[in-house]
C-alpha cells in the first residue's frame, strides 16, 4: 500500500479544509516546497498536491506545483480544476499522474464516453486518476458543491468498464474531521476487479491506516491527522509494507 501524503494549496499556502468547505480552512505552511521536500525525506512514495483554488475557479497554483515537481524525485499525482484535455496535458507534461473528477462525471452523463475513451489512448490508464468523491455514497463534483446523486459503486464499475484502473475516493462528510475513514464505503469499491484504489479522508491515528491496509487498496493518503503530527509518513510505510 502507497503512502500519500496530501499538499493541499490555497492563495500558495499549504492548507487543510474540513469537509470540503473553503472557509473552514487551516493554514500550515506558506512554504509548499519545503513541505514536499519534508514528506519526500520522510519516506512517501508519492505526493498528491490539490490546487484548491483551481476546484474552486479562483485562480491557480501551477507555478508552485511545478517547482515542488522539480525539487522532488518522487512521482507527484496533480488535481484540482482540470476539466479539459489541455489542462491534463499540461500536468502530465511534467507529473506523472492527473486527477479528473468533473469532467469524467459530465462527459459520462451527457453519453460523450468515447472522450473518455479518448483520455486513455492518449495520455495511458495508469496516468489518469479518476476522483469518485462522495457525500455518504453519491458523487459530489465541483470540488465538491454539487450533489449529482449518482450511486459511488455504480459509477466505479462504469468507469472500469471504459478502461480505467486508477481511482481515487473521498467521503467528504469525514475528510479532515478526524472522524476515522469510510471503510464500509472503501470495502465495496476495492472489491471492483481491476480498479486501483486510493483512499482518502478520515484518517486520525496509525490504526485507521491499519484497517485501510486490510481493504488492500493501491494507496492511503494521509492529511490533517500528517500535518497534526498524529500519525507518521515513517510509521504508514512500515504498514504498508507489512
Amino acid at each position: 500500500m502507497k503512502i500519500i501524503p496530501a499538499i493541499d494549496l490555497m492563495d500558495g499556502k499549504v492548507v487543510r479544509l474540513y469537509k470540503g468547505d473553503p472557509k473552514n480552512k487551516t493554514i500550515y505552511s506558506n512554504n509548499p516546497v519545503e513541505i514536499a521536500k519534508k514528506w519526500e525525506f520522510s519516506g512517501a512514495d508519492l505526493i498528491h498536491v490539490v490546487d484548491l483554488d483551481a476546484t474552486l475557479g479562483n485562480g491557480e497554483n501551477l507555478k508552485i506545483i511545478k517547482e515542488i515537481s522539480k525539487n522532488v524525485s518522487i512521482p507527484l499525482q496533480v488535481a484540482g480544476g482540470l476539466r479539459n484535455e489541455e489542462k491534463i496535458s499540461e500536468i502530465l507534461d511534467f507529473a506523472p499522474r492527473a486527477v479528473i473528477g468533473t469532467i469524467a462525471m459530465q462527459l459520462k452523463e451527457s453519453e460523450q464516453e468515447n472522450i473518455l475513451s479518448d483520455f486513455i489512448q492518449t495520455f495511458g490508464n495508469e496516468r489518469i486518476v479518476i476522483s469518485i468523491d462522495h457525500m455518504d455514497g453519491k458523487i459530489v463534483t465541483h470540488g465538491w458543491q454539487t450533489n449529482t446523486g449518482i450511486d459511488l459503486y455504480d459509477a466505479t464499475d462504469e468507469f472500469v468498464k471504459y478502461g480505467f484502473t486508477e481511482f481515487l475516493t473521498t467521503n467528504v462528510s469525514k475528510d479532515g474531521t478526524l472522524e476515522g475513514p469510510d471503510i464500509e464505503s472503501l470495502s465495496k469499491i476495492c472489491k471492483i476487479q481491476n480498479c486501483n484504489v486510493i483512499a482518502s479522508g478520515g484518517i486520525s491515528k496509525m490504526k485507521d491506516v491499519e484497517d485501510v491496509k486490510k481493504m488492500n487498496p493501491f494507496g492511503v493518503i494521509l492529511g490533517k491527522a500528517l500535518y497534526e503530527g498524529l500519525v507518521s509518513i515513517e510509521e504508514a510505510k512500515k504498514i504498508g509494507i507489512n
